[in-house]
């Protein structure tokens, strides 16, 4: 499937919206993630950052209020990965709330409302980025001196 058509599959198939109307919607998405030149591309071409972003594109195309990022950026090269942020930096600042795990300190710094650190599943801190990017527990202060 093509890129747009990857991203209407689930407004028509699952949501029953009309075609026009999740075609129209899915360019809008393509174009607020910079790619709406590449509607008629297949996933499978594109560079890795691209395809991070038509999935951006596909999982907003059904319209959700929380959308949850799992290292986003993982397994991508730098220049992708400051194109993966910068679409959720602008998701962010268009209010869309994200609940993302991510060891990007610096996005986390910027984009966050508030950063959970989290070791082995039991919360050590908690807060304003500039309050946990700047820890108190010995934990945090280990784990940020390998980015800071």
């Amino acid at each position: 499937m093509t890129v747009l058509q990857n991203i209407i599959e689930a407004p028509i198939g699952v949501h029953k919206q009309d075609s026009q109307e999740a075609q129209t919607y899915a360019m809008a998405l393509l174009k607020r993630v910079g790619l709406e030149h590449k509607a008629d591309a297949y996933p499978r071409h594109l560079p890795d950052g691209q395809q991070q972003r038509v999935a951006i594109a596909r999982a907003l195309a059904i319209r959700p209020t929380v959308m949850l990022f799992y290292e986003p950026t993982s397994a991508l090269d730098p220049e992708l990965v400051g194109e993966v942020l910068a679409t959720m930096r602008s998701l962010a600042e268009q209010g869309l709330t994200m609940i993302v795990v991510t060891h990007e300190i610096s996005f986390a710094r910027e984009a966050a409302d508030r950063v959970i650190f989290l070791d082995e599943g039991v919360v050590v801190e908690q807060g304003r980025p500039d309050d946990v990017l700047t820890p108190q527990h010995p934990r945090t202060q280990a784990f940020l001196s390998r980015f800071i």
